[in-house]
């Protein structure tokens, strides 16, 4: 099974879980959801994958996308307070996922261990990468959530114009900034260009297939 078709299933997957997790669980369920997702994203940007001619992506895209799924959702369903609660306590919950797993790496594994190697090299902390990510999530996430009123307040009736246009202006923004951020005196102005314009092409597409997602949670009582 090659890789795009992976991701679209990823895709599907990853989106009809954040609606379940809603219907069962309403806002307090989203609240989860973004804590889990953040976590798990910043995991599986370790393992990047060959799409489509020459792009590349990261494994934790869909996952960071179904964050933005999550807050509009939120926005639209709740209002934008719990939306703007759910990634206070997301960055809180990557924070302390980030110092106990630093701590459990300080152990001196016994004789018999077979992860600590493996952990090292997937958790050991890169101190201005970790700041960057965390800090342009919650910029973008909030950019996301202030875009989203804003043009809800103009265009009541197009779901899918704030939903796409808020989400793809804040994805594009953070991942441009992220990378000059994170990587600027390691990469030259072009590479991390490239860098960026590929991941954000990636993300723009994964954000358009969220679209449908919306719709539904919305309809779903």
């Amino acid at each position: 099974m090659n890789n795009v078709l992976l991701i679209f299933i990823n895709i599907i997957v990853t989106f009809s879980f954040v609606i379940l997790i809603e219907k069962i669980f309403k806002k307090e369920g989203l609240y989860v959801w973004t804590a889990i997702a953040l976590i798990m994203a910043n995991i599986l940007e370790c393992q990047t994958i060959g799409l489509f001619n020459g792009f590349t992506s990261t494994c934790g895209n869909v996952l960071f996308a179904s964050v933005f799924l999550a807050t509009d959702i939120m926005s639209e369903k709740y209002g934008p307070k719990y939306s703007k609660k759910a990634i206070k306590i997301s960055v809180f919950a990557m924070i302390v996922f980030i110092v106990i797993m630093q701590i459990g790496l300080l152990f001196v594994p016994d004789s018999t261990d077979m992860a600590h190697d493996s952990m090292s090299v997937l958790f050991s902390l890169n101190l201005r990468i970790s700041i960057s990510s965390i800090l342009m999530f919650y910029i973008s996430n909030n950019l996301d959530i202030f875009l989203f009123e804003k043009i809800k307040k103009k265009l009541p009736n197009k779901l899918w114009v704030r939903n796409n246009v808020a989400t793809i202006i804040s994805n594009v923004l953070e991942n441009y900034f992220f990378i000059f951020i994170a990587f600027v005196g390691l990469y030259d102005i072009s590479t991390m260009l490239n860098i960026a314009t590929t991941i954000s092409i990636v993300e723009i597409i994964i954000a358009l297939c969220d679209t449908p997602f919306l719709y539904i949670s919305k309809k779903l009582k």
